[in-house]
């Protein structure tokens, strides 16, 4: 019992390690996502939906990515279509997204202040044998120090309602991006559809782990597209996501009541 206490003890103090004054860190969503750890690649467990919405976050990331200009012509109907691209996977848990970006060529550095999930994360990409994947457990305030207009494109996928401070989450993302660049960000709604659908039933039925998310922490559209503009990038895509309990299966819908993704252009 020593020795466990022990251990979670040391991972706490790695965690809080990345606290500051203006950190977007949410200390409690570590803990959270700590219990979780396990989970990371069930894809019947926790993260049961995250796993089937790659089949349309990542078509919808490689989409934005071809409409903002970065990727070359030649590539777009390839399998390769993300070579040679810089992208930053903020918030990347154990690698859900990071993987198959980094299988269409990207090379992916998967950031996140929980120290556990990236272990799991490294883990997978080695049995995985995965070569242009990479992960760094740090917090976006930190990583962005030295790398200032390093990627092509940063992806914040369901990451945006686990901060703390999402006005300077997103100005550091924004920091990250060479100019040209693209920001990605997929998320929930402020909506009482979502608050209903998205929290009360999801918890409810144990879509998600009880405790997930908090109506407050949701961002709509226009407000996400008003700090981004603030800190100069233009939005160029804005889309609604549907997810069938039923089926355990995403769509696109023109409706971004509870699910959207949203694309921008840094400008300069």
């Amino acid at each position: 019992m020593k020795m466990n206490a022990g251990k979670i003890s040391l991972r706490f103090i790695k965690n809080i390690r990345y606290l500051s004054s203006n950190s977007s860190i949410d200390q409690n969503e570590i803990v959270l996502f700590n219990k979780l750890s396990a989970d990371w690649w069930n894809e019947t467990g926790a993260f049961k939906p995250l796993h089937s919405f790659n089949k349309i976050r990542i078509p919808f990331i490689r989409e934005s990515l071809v409409q903002n200009g970065s990727v070359k012509k030649e590539l777009i109907n390839t399998s390769n279509v993300l070579k040679d691209l810089y992208i930053l996977d903020v918030g990347c848990g154990g690698g859900l997204l990071s993987e198959p970006l980094s299988k269409l060529g990207a090379k992916v550095t998967g950031l996140d202040a929980d120290t556990q999930a990236v272990e799991v994360a490294k883990k997978h990409s080695t049995e995985s044998c995965l070569e242009n994947v990479s992960y760094v457990a740090s917090s976006i305030e930190d990583h962005v120090v030295g790398n200032k207009g390093k990627y092509d494109a940063v992806v914040a996928s369901e990451i945006l309602e686990h901060v703390s401070n999402r006005e300077n989450f997103l100005k550091m993302c924004v920091e990250c991006l060479k100019p040209g660049g693209s920001i990605i960000i997929t998320t929930m709604n402020k909506t009482l559809l979502a608050d209903i659908l998205g929290i009360r039933i999801a918890e409810c039925i144990k879509l998600v782990p009880r405790g997930t998310h908090q109506i407050e922490k949701f961002t709509e559209p226009h407000e996400v597209q008003r700090i981004l503009e603030k800190y100069k990038c233009q939005t160029t895509l804005v889309h609604g996501f549907r997810y069938s309990v039923l089926t355990n299966k995403w769509s696109f819908s023109s409706d971004t009541s509870i699910n959207y993704g949203l694309s921008a252009l840094k400008l300069e």
